[in-house]
């Protein structure tokens, strides 16, 4: 008697799940495929690494299989597409500025990197969407090739050309420059290959101690970082590469309500050893957020330690 009235529960429960899930399926808006108004175009062998491993999120060709329309499932799948083709479409890549193109492809490259390109639970299922050493070298020698920088003669007084300056500098949204981040902690060196610069950032003690603690989704109010970029010099016969002419210095300041609409963080850049204010008004802050959003899971933050110091 108990085990059919327990089988009989069993088909009833199964019953109303198949139901469930086929109405939940059925009211789901389906993923598609909206026509492309400008497809990348650049090398063959560039556009095979994209295809096989970018391509089904970041573009307008995604492979369509029955389990994307089935919900729930189809939900994280629509939403993780519909995001990352938000932060990169190779489908429209015509709409893009030559610059931007490049910043994309490097931002791209630096997230295979540090493993969180191609996501991992999509390489579960995809495993040849992981790139080998040989194509992200390749993809980096192309991203070179579409750099055109003049290089400048190695420079060993940048830094007293930022600190120096007697005038108060001031950006749109009331960010003031500061030299005091010059006595801040380090937080990372980078190399931009792609634009031909070089980056030091420092964090204030409240940033280095996010990172310490893994703290920095959202990060904590009061936290400070600055990058400070100069034009790749020189490089001498021992293979040391030396910083050029002093390009800009930017800073992100961390206060959620000051800076709601840029979720949470102040932006400021100021360029040329004259510090000038980057920005004609507030506006410029809602055009780097959106750049930062393609680092939504560091707290919009590109460049820290993948690792704890």
């Amino acid at each position: 008697m108990y085990n059919a009235a327990h089988k009989k529960k069993v088909v009833v429960i199964l019953i109303i799940s198949v139901v469930a899930v086929s109405i939940l399926t059925a009211l789901t808006p389906p993923l598609t495929n909206p026509p492309a108004t400008g497809e990348f175009d650049g090398p063959d062998s560039v556009q095979r690494i994209l295809k096989h491993a970018c391509y089904d999120c970041h573009s307008n060709h995604t492979k369509l299989e029955w389990y994307h329309q089935v919900a729930p499932l189809s939900w994280k799948i629509s939403a993780d597409v519909l995001e990352a083709r938000r932060h990169l479409n190779f489908s429209h890549w015509d709409s893009l500025s030559a610059a931007d193109q490049r910043a994309k492809l490097w931002y791209a490259v630096n997230m295979v990197e540090q493993g969180r390109m191609p996501r991992r639970d999509y390489t579960l299922l995809h495993p040849s969407a992981k790139l080998s050493e040989r194509e992200v070298g390749a993809l980096k020698n192309y991203i070179v090739a579409l750099t055109n920088t003049s290089k400048t003669q190695p420079g060993k007084t940048i830094l007293k050309q930022v600190s120096d300056q007697p005038v108060v500098r001031e950006s749109p949204n009331g960010i003031q420059y500061f030299s005091d981040y010059l006595h801040w902690k380090v937080i990372v060196a980078t190399n931009r290959f792609d634009n031909g610069t070089m980056r030091v950032i420092y964090g204030n003690d409240i940033a280095v101690k996010a990172i310490q603690e893994g703290n920095i989704n959202p990060w904590p109010n009061g936290a400070a970082i600055v990058k400070v970029v100069w034009d790749a010099g020189e490089q001498d016969a021992d293979g040391n590469i030396y910083p050029g002419a002093f390009n800009n210095v930017q800073f992100m300041i961390r206060d959620d309500e000051r800076f709601k609409r840029t979720e949470g963080w102040g932006f400021a850049r100021f360029n040329t050893s004259h510090l000038v204010p980057y920005g004609k008004n507030v506006s410029f802050e809602v055009d780097c957020m959106n750049c930062h959003r393609l680092a939504s899971a560091n707290g919009f933050v590109f460049d820290i330690p993948t690792k704890k110091p």
